[in-house]
């Protein structure tokens, strides 16, 4: 199996500029991370290719993260910002030869209607598929519990495979799931169940053990079966390692030795 390691979380023991070296030399061949726009593309780059490591996903801008937002995707009138957002994405994406990008939806907006901000949604993820798609690139969505972001828009992986499904009846591009088993856990339960519901729409995983997003191995995750669930989906899917270690990040990697 394929894990990448997500560098907002883990090797925060060094700074994010040796993250990649830490990871390369511990065995990952890919990372992934929130938000990539804090640094210059060309110098992200020369941090993979000097590392040896392929990035393979992060997420679209996501407005004003200190003040609490948390993605513009289902935020009516924030089209225009949403689609300068988008083109900022792509141009990283290209520089860094990413085939996957995340867009966020963004919490939910009291002062309308649930179905309005449903049509916002369902239109602005129309129009970045139809980017991505003209620049090679996947769109990628993903539910998020209520613990972790209260309000979040998307926050049930039923709602996730039906606006999915709306999206890509418009024949704009195609639209895919993130599937994280940490937030299908938190969220439904019955991680493998959902795994194979889901399975012709992901095309990305992510794990973490629940409750307190540590080292899969960490806490009630029937870790086994879950990996046999991601295996039959397809073996070349990535998944990413989105959790925050116990102690050193190194020393917590045993969980994978039986899945590499």
């Amino acid at each position: 199996m394929k894990f990448a390691a997500n560098l907002s979380m883990m090797f925060t023991e060094v700074a994010f500029a040796d993250r990649f070296q830490a990871a390369s030399e511990v065995g990952f061949s890919a990372v992934e991370y929130l938000f990539p726009y804090e640094w210059e593309p060309d110098w992200l780059a020369t941090k993979l290719k000097t590392a040896n490591l392929q990035q393979v996903l992060f997420n679209m801008p996501p407005g004003d993260w200190e003040a609490g937002e948390r993605g513009m995707a289902s935020l009516p009138g924030r089209e225009q910002e949403f689609r300068e957002g988008i083109a900022k994405a792509i141009k990283y994406a290209n520089a860094l030869d990413l085939s996957r990008l995340h867009c966020m939806a963004g919490l939910r907006d009291t002062s309308v209607d649930e179905t309005v901000q449903r049509d916002s949604y369902v239109g602005n993820l129309r129009y970045a598929t139809t980017q991505c798609r003209d620049n090679g690139i996947q769109l990628l969505i993903e539910p998020i519990n209520p613990v972790d972001i209260p309000g979040y828009f998307l926050n049930d992986f039923g709602l996730a495979l039906d606006i999915i499904s709306e999206v890509n009846a418009a024949g704009s591009a195609l639209l895919k799931l993130q599937f994280d088993i940490y937030h299908c856990q938190k969220i439904h339960g019955d991680v493998p169940g959902w795994l194979d519901r889901c399975r012709d729409q992901t095309a990305h995983l992510q794990i973490a053990g629940v409750p307190d997003r540590h080292e899969p191995d960490v806490g009630h995750l029937p870790l086994a079966d879950i990996m046999s669930a991601c295996q039959a989906i397809h073996p070349d899917l990535w998944i990413g390692c989105e959790y925050r270690p116990r102690a050193q990040t190194a020393a917590g990697l045993g969980w994978m030795k039986p899945y590499i």
